[in-house]
């Protein structure tokens, strides 16, 4: 606990270090309240941007600073420095882990008020944004040990960041894209928010979350024999 709890308090000392971290925190929050409270149209859902943003939000935001950290240490040869003081590496992503699902889950919160979610509604939504940003920091984790360097980890994570945080918007209106779409957990995620309140779990969506989550740990497990984090 001694050496996750470092790892954590370096991240949070990081974090006002790295701009990329605090963008990604505040700008789709800030975006969803915005429009939240500005564009009407209609025939447009309750909550609208709430519901759209919050999925883009925890398929894009933690898979890319969970990429960037790590390949951004790697490169800079701190994770090599804190590997051999030692950092075991399970206690390094349990730090970081850790660190980037609470500022996340934080700005979830955002969301949830923005959204005016309340009771089981609030509890319901909080634990389906918990487990897409769950996933995408496996993914991001992937990335981030399969790179070199940064460069590289970026040039790889952006394509699946898009792929990820936007399929859900586009399958809005496309039903080709959606058929595709719906294997991939940000899918799942945006049509359990769209049921906030009478969410049912269907098999299915179970399935699909768990098949994304085993192929997210095992890209990482391959990713780190192959490369290791140092």
């Amino acid at each position: 606990m001694k050496n996750i709890t470092a790892v954590f308090i370096k991240q949070i000392k990081d974090t006002f270090k790295n701009g990329a971290i605090l963008v990604q925190f505040f700008m789709l929050p800030c975006i969803a309240v915005i429009m939240e409270q500005t564009v009407t149209l209609e025939g447009m859902p309750e909550h609208f941007f709430v519901r759209l943003f919050s999925v883009m939000y925890c398929a894009q935001a933690p898979l890319t600073c969970m990429s960037s950290i790590i390949s951004e240490e790697k490169e800079k040869g701190t994770l090599r420095v804190l590997l051999l003081s030692d950092v075991k590496p399970w206690e390094y992503l349990a730090g970081v882990g850790s660190y980037l699902w609470l500022i996340y889950m934080l700005g979830a919160g955002v969301f949830c008020l923005a959204g005016r979610f309340a009771g089981k509604q609030a509890v319901g939504f909080m634990l389906i944004m918990a487990a897409g940003i769950l996933v995408s920091m496996l993914f991001g984790a992937a990335l981030g040990t399969w790179s070199r360097n940064q460069m590289m980890a970026t040039s790889i994570t952006i394509p699946v960041m898009l792929l990820f945080s936007f399929s859900p918007m586009l399958s809005m209106f496309n039903k080709t894209i959606e058929q595709a779409a719906k294997y991939t957990y940000s899918q799942q995620i945006q049509y359990l928010i769209d049921s906030i309140g009478h969410i049912e779990l269907q098999p299915e969506a179970v399935i699909i979350l768990l098949a994304n989550i085993l192929i997210a740990f095992c890209l990482f497990w391959s990713a780190y024999r192959r490369c290791g984090l140092a």
